[in-house]
């Protein structure tokens, strides 16, 4: 029987981590950013993995990043600039920031 409960434990426990990661994923495609990003392949813009990669072990990588989401950026991946992002909040910009520098 505690077999049986450890199991549901640890399912419980992998779903939950993986539901964060979902519900960004969720907010990236409701803010049209899938659009122009995939996570592990170019499409107008870099993989999110690649940007991960990229701002990895930076102190200000989430601020950096939502600050390039909110206002648009260029230069960073190449020619193609990334235009601002208005009808993304500043919050939004930090979770989808936070995500993005998660995958690896």
């Amino acid at each position: 029987m505690k077999s049986v409960h450890f199991a549901s434990l640890a399912m419980v426990i992998g779903l939950g981590a993986s539901l964060p990661a979902s519900a960004d994923q969720a907010l990236a495609t409701a803010k049209n950013c899938m659009t122009c990003h995939a996570v592990d392949k170019k499409v107008v813009g870099p993989g999110y993995k690649e940007v991960a990669a990229r701002y990895a072990g930076q102190k200000d990588a989430v601020d950096k990043l939502a600050s390039k989401i909110l206002k648009g950026g260029s230069g960073v991946f190449g020619v193609v600039p990334m235009p601002a992002n208005t009808q993304v909040s500043e919050a939004e910009a930090k979770k989808l920031a936070a995500w993005v520098l998660s995958l690896k």
